[in-house]
């Protein structure tokens, strides 16, 4: 089933789809909302733009594809908004290069590329893949353990109510990540702060690194690991344990390294330029 057209058109369309299926949709620019839902049927609704050549949308097997197609060497640009239906169960893969994406109640796996657009979403036990190069990144989880690598080069990091495994980057952007236990559990940024307020498992390992920013760390309940922190210009604020020391009486940098608990876990953080903050 394919839409033709180079003027401005409404679409809406349905096919019937696996309940656990993949859908695969690609846009250029606009947006795209995909929400979940209890039929076992995908249906495609929205705008296509003047510079639209056609709207692809067929089944193969138990993958649905969605996909905007511009003309081949035209020098004209097309956008679609698009509002995408989907079986709950299903696992999604998505791209874009200068459109936002909005996921909603889909439990499935979820792979999600955009350029330069925002990517906000919520996880359900399952897998989630977010990258965008300059572009915000929110998730919300339901406190399941999953694998989650949440990455940005010029955008800010948001996830809350995640478990289990965490990779969170960005190079110019902030990372946050409110609540949630973890076994594995790191933030890397050049350019920004990065703020943990999470539960550590006893033989888990939180690592935080920036360039420039501050890091602060708060420990929900008791934990047990090895602490190696290090700041080459900056302050190390210890809440629950022994003070910071200077490495050098020549270099205005610090470190502290001490055990809590029974040492399970490790806990390493380093800073080049900003303060450090531990508490629990």
């Amino acid at each position: 089933m394919a839409t033709a057209t180079f003027a401005a058109e409404t679409v809406n369309e349905t096919l019937d789809a696996a309940a656990d299926g993949e859908v695969t949709i690609s846009n250029v620019s606009g947006s795209i909302e995909v929400n979940g839902w209890s039929r076992n049927q995908v249906e495609v609704t929205g705008e296509l733009g003047s510079g639209v050549e056609e709207l692809i949308f067929e089944r193969d097997g138990d993958e649905v594809i969605i996909k905007v197609k511009l003309p081949r060497r035209s020098m004209r640009s097309g956008s679609a908004e698009l509002v995408i239906n989907v079986p709950e169960a299903s696992s999604l893969q998505i791209n874009t290069v200068s459109a936002d994406i909005e996921v909603s109640d889909v439990q499935g796996e979820q792979r999600l590329e955009s350029v330069s657009g925002d990517i906000t979403t919520a996880v359900f036990g399952s897998e989630i893949d977010a990258e965008s190069v300059s572009g915000d990144i929110e998730v919300e989880g339901d406190n399941q353990p999953i694998e989650a690598r949440l990455h940005s080069v010029s955008g800010d990091v948001v996830a809350e109510n995640l478990s289990g495994d965490l990779r969170s980057e960005t190079v110019n952007g902030e990372i946050n990540v409110i609540n949630g236990s973890f076994q594995r559990i790191s933030g890397e940024t050049v350019n920004g702060e990065i703020l943990f307020r999470v539960g550590l498992l006893d033989d888990g390992r939180l690592d935080a690194e920036t360039v420039n920013g501050a890091v602060d760390v708060e420990f929900d309940g008791e934990v047990s690991a090895r602490f190696d922190i290090e700041t080459f210009n900056g302050e190390i604020r210890n809440c629950f344990g022994p003070e910071s020391v200077r490495t050098s009486k020549y270099a205005p940098g610090r470190e502290l390294k001490f055990t809590e608990g029974g040492g399970g876990g490790r806990v390493t953080i380093n800073t080049l330029n900003g303060s450090i903050r531990l508490c629990k």
